[in-house]
């Protein structure tokens, strides 16, 4: 399991980072979500790297 964190805003992002941010469920700054580690995770957290901490569960 991994817990992702925003830290930065989403203000001034890319469409697809935002709707990337959203799809991990993630909305407001300090916002979290705990997930099962996967191919499709390592992808979405590449994407998003510069604006989320990401750590084990």
């Amino acid at each position: 399991m991994v817990k992702v964190t925003l830290i930065k805003s989403l203000i001034g992002t890319k469409p697809k980072q935002k709707a990337t941010a959203e799809s991990l469920g993630l909305h407001k700054i300090g916002d979290y979500t705990v997930q099962k580690k996967g191919a499709a995770l390592d992808g979405k957290i590449t994407i998003v790297s510069h604006l989320v901490k990401v750590e084990e569960a």
